[in-house]
C-alpha cells in the first residue's frame, strides 16, 4: 500500500506526533478533530477495513487484533484522562463514513456525545 497515508505514518515517512505506540498499533491526533480529544488508533499492518480483516489476517488473528485494538483504545483513554467517558468509532465503507481505507479506530472524548450520531 504505497499510497496509503496511514501506512506512511506507520513507516514514519510522514511527520506525525505519535501519542502512543506498541508492537501492534500507533495512535495520533486526528487532523480534523470533532471533539476536544480525537485520537486515531491504527494497526501497523495494512487492513482496508472491517470487511477485510479476516481475509487479511485469518479469523484467529483477526479476533486477536480486534480485541487488542479495543483494549489499546481503553489504555489510551486512561492515559488521556477521559474518566467521564469516551466514544469509539470504526467507520467502514463509503456509507459508513470511511475516508482513509486503512482500518482505524477513533477515540472521541472531552465532551458529551449525543445519540444518535449524525
Amino acid at each position: 500500500m504505497n499510497d496509503c497515508i496511514f501506512c506512511k505514518i506507520v513507516k514514519k515517512e510522514l511527520p506525525t506526533k505519535i501519542i502512543f505506540e506498541n508492537d501492534d498499533f500507533i495512535a495520533f491526533n486526528d487532523i480534523k478533530p470533532v471533539s476536544p480529544t480525537h485520537i486515531l488508533v491504527i494497526p501497523r499492518v495494512h487492513i482496508k477495513n472491517l470487511w477485510e480483516v479476516e481475509d487479511t489476517l485469518g479469523a484467529l488473528h483477526a479476533t486477536s487484533l480486534l480485541g487488542k485494538l479495543l483494549l489499546t483504545a481503553k489504555e489510551i483513554a486512561e492515559q488521556q484522562h477521559l474518566d467521564e467517558g469516551f466514544r469509539t468509532v470504526i467507520n467502514t465503507g463509503d456509507n459508513g463514513g470511511q475516508t482513509v481505507y486503512h482500518l482505524h479506530l477513533h477515540i472521541l472524548g472531552g465532551r458529551f456525545h449525543k445519540w444518535p450520531p449524525g
